[in-house]
């Protein structure tokens, strides 16, 4: 636990009593605070409350009277598309918001480090798609080469939940555009941009909040080194905004979609191929064809921030390279769970937006694709552009007929899981994959991603051991 600091005999409201509002309350009263809580479900009171939390209802009049800040869970609401009204009443009372990213990175550093013979450092990776990825990466890669690490954010632990760093300890975060819109203290000392195409765009009231989101990351804290995909528009101005110049290499750009030249530091992946190249000259390339656990351009976009982040940290080509060979891929992102009579079969299920749906049909050949779910703004045109691979699409969702209507490929609908399973099942032919790629959220039929990548797991392999 990181124990929050400044706090002390303080009291301090939390909203939210999930994962990250507990870890918050814990945290909080490790530090020597007095923690306030509130979630509206009685259920999520009742669990702090016998753990020994103090609540209250902070909608009440005079509810922030005595509260030094509120600190809020991702999830919910701070400012669009309305403010929830805990919120609204601190706004209201002058009370600072903050949230368990904040208190982290305000926490983080002790008076140990003194003693260190290398300063821990905090790697924070955001992005649309592939962020997930890109911090297990980095946390593979240096687990692999022996460096001490932890993996937390919106990924594996909460970030108050890691343990104290050690000498030379490097975390890895995930960030979502959830966490960095509202953390007083962002200060990673590399910070990853991995790319952007519209998602959450009512939290964030359009694209220009999203991006803005993303971008408090990099102009907050100011990162030793920066990283930057710069394939839209969007990393190209952050990348410029960044850097003072074409040569400074504080910004290191990375793309998949075009070879990067000049005085500066960048790493690319063209056909397959890895490269960095720095002040001109190129500095190590990598084969990223046949490393099973990173199929596809967006994995090797993935690859090529990872490549970045660790290099910055001083690891040699070479020792990244056979750390990379050595990834298995992460759940629900394009994860191979089985390969029977030449039909591959693939979790996708964390493609939950158009964008990385997208990338995860170019990634195979030859697809029956499973697609549909609870359908976010901005239609499916993306789709149909990224299609040309797809020999059937078996679509699956309460509006299932509405979703098949938009594709420009053959399709089935199939509503449930099973049917769709079964069906791309029995079309399947050798060298085809059965790939689960939604496109969509999955709140109409399951709680969460992980849900539906998990029924499509078990539907698969109890049809192929029947």
């Amino acid at each position: 636990m990181i124990p929050v600091t400044g706090m002390t005999d303080r009291q301090v409201a939390v909203l939210g009593l999930g994962r990250s509002g507990l870890s918050a309350a814990r945290a909080l009263q490790a530090g020597g605070a007095h923690p306030v809580c509130w979630d509206d479900n009685p259920a999520a009171r009742a669990t702090a409350e016998a753990e020994g939390f103090s609540c209250r209802d902070l909608t009440e009049g005079g509810a922030f009277d005595e509260v030094a800040a509120l600190i809020v869970s991702p999830g919910i609401p701070h400012l669009y598309p309305t403010p929830n009204p805990v919120v609204a009443a601190a706004l209201r009372a002058g009370v600072p918001v903050d949230n368990d990213i904040g208190l982290f990175f305000r926490s983080f550093a002790t008076g140990d480090w003194d003693n260190f013979d290398t300063a821990p450092r905090v790697i924070a990776v955001t992005g649309s798609n592939g962020k997930s990825t890109t911090a297990a990466l980095i946390h593979h890669i240096l687990t692999d080469v022996g460096r001490p690490a932890q993996l937390a954010g919106n990924i594996g632990r909460g970030v108050l939940d890691i343990d104290p760093a050690i000498d030379g300890e490097v975390v890895v975060l995930e960030l979502s555009s959830y966490q960095t819109e509202l953390a007083r203290s962002l200060t990673p000392d590399i910070a990853v941009f991995t790319n952007l195409s519209p998602d959450h765009l009512d939290r964030h009231a359009g694209i220009g909040g999203y991006f803005a989101a993303k971008r408090r990351l990099f102009a907050e804290g100011g990162p030793d080194r920066a990283i930057v995909g710069v394939d839209e528009i969007e990393g190209q101005f952050l990348a410029g905004q960044l850097s003072e110049g074409a040569a400074d290499d504080r910004v290191i750009r990375v793309s998949v979609s075009q070879k990067l030249d000049g005085p500066g530091w960048q790493v690319f992946a063209r056909k397959g191929f890895l490269a960095e190249y720095r002040k001109g000259r190129q500095a190590g390339s990598i084969d990223l064809r046949q490393i099973t656990g990173l199929p596809g351009a967006h994995n090797h976009q993935n690859a090529c921030a990872a490549y970045a982040a660790c290099r910055a940290l001083g690891l040699a080509p070479r020792v990244i390279e056979q750390a990379l060979r050595s990834y298995p891929g992460l759940p629900h992102r394009s994860q191979i769970i089985a390969v029977a009579e030449g039909v591959t079969y693939v979790n996708d299920s964390k493609a939950t937006n158009v964008d990385s749906a997208a990338k995860a049909l170019s990634a195979f050949s030859r697809i029956r694709w499973i697609c549909g779910g609870l359908e976010k703004e901005g239609g499916l045109a993306q789709l149909n552009a990224a299609s040309d691979a797809v020999a059937k699409a078996y679509v699956i969702g309460r509006e299932a007929a509405n979703f098949a209507m938009q594709l420009d490929v053959e399709t089935e609908i199939c509503t449930t899981m099973a049917e769709a399973v079964a069906r791309a099942m029995a079309d399947a032919e050798p060298g085809d994959t059965v790939l689960l790629a939604p496109a969509a959220a999955s709140f109409d039929q399951y709680d969460n991603f992980e849900q539906r990548g998990e029924d499509f797991t078990a539907e698969v392999r109890a049809r192929l051991a029947g």
